[in-house]
């Protein structure tokens, strides 16, 4: 957890904005036993995290001894968490009982996160990702094949196989679809090969180009910059967007013609959120471009 703080507030640093989120885990991440010390360590560490770095808290399931505990202890400090993950929701009714629990911690602003994990859970992903309180869905993996009872192979939560087994796929596509649905932000599973850099980055671009993931996770921390780079607007998209940002702007967001092809605002939109997510990701602009986030 330390490492990963760190890494986040050097790239802030590095980059002139926070690229990623650290998600401080009180479920996998706490001894059987040791709930409460965990808990009470990870609440400390959100209190201490570089300023204007988003750090969110993952707790136990709603239905977990620890659960209320966890969220009383992580959200008790002058400084609330970015957002609370709950893992293992298989219904809106989950949710809700996570956002009443953090209603009664005085914590009706701190958004959800949510971890599908099941087969229940992807039935339910449309109603789920309309709850207000829900800001984005991830899928979990590890868990997802696990509940299928062996009728999906281990090779499936394996970096080639989750991209290969048409449930597998199946899932991700249906998580990705309720979150743009209702303007969640999707979440990609993990890549347990973190030693290897080109299997994650293939990942990461078929999870981005071909599945509408917009974020990832990482296990580890020499994933993150592989990550950051993959869901990163490529120089040639940005070098589109801008002749046509800004010739949108003179056209007062009327019709424009650029390089022969004409453009409204259906595809204004789309190169606009080229741009958005280059400066989220700390790439330089031209100031023209600059201008229009600061005005």
């Amino acid at each position: 957890m330390h490492k990963s703080l760190a890494l986040q507030a050097e790239l802030a640093e590095e980059l002139g904005t926070c690229v990623f989120d650290v998600t401080l885990d009180c479920e996998d991440g706490a001894p059987v036993g040791g709930e409460a010390e965990h808990a009470a360590q990870v609440a400390e560490l959100v209190q201490g995290a570089a300023p204007h770095c988003r750090v969110g808290v993952r707790v136990h399931a709603v239905d977990h001894a620890s659960f209320h505990a966890d969220v009383a202890t992580v959200l008790k400090g002058v400084r609330k968490p970015a957002f609370i993950m709950v893992p293992k929701v298989e219904s809106v009714a989950d949710v809700q009982r996570a956002a009443d629990a953090m209603q009664q911690a005085a914590a009706s602003d701190v958004p959800l996160h949510v971890l599908i994990e099941s087969p229940l859970a992807v039935h339910h992903a449309f109603d789920i990702a309309a709850h207000p309180r829900v800001e984005s869905l991830s899928f979990g993996l590890m868990d997802f094949v696990s509940a299928h009872g062996g009728a999906i192979p281990a090779d499936a939560m394996g970096v080639s196989g989750q991209f290969a087994h048409p449930l597998v796929v199946r899932a991700k596509l249906a998580m990705s679809s309720a979150a743009h649905a209702f303007g969640k932000v999707p979440s990609h599973c993990v890549v347990t090969e973190f030693k290897d850099t080109d299997a994650l980055t293939a990942a990461a671009l078929k999870a981005r180009n071909e599945l509408g993931y917009t974020r990832m996770w990482s296990i580890h921390p020499d994933q993150i910059r592989p990550i950051v780079a993959a869901f990163s607007p490529s120089h040639a998209e940005v070098e589109q967007a801008v002749p046509i940002i800004l010739a949108a702007h003179a056209a007062g967001w009327g019709p424009a013609a650029v390089d022969g092809t004409l453009h409204d605002r259906a595809s204004y939109r789309y190169y606009w959120q080229i741009l958005e997510r280059a400066k989220q990701t700390g790439q330089a602009l031209p100031a023209e471009i600059v201008s229009f986030f600061s005005s």
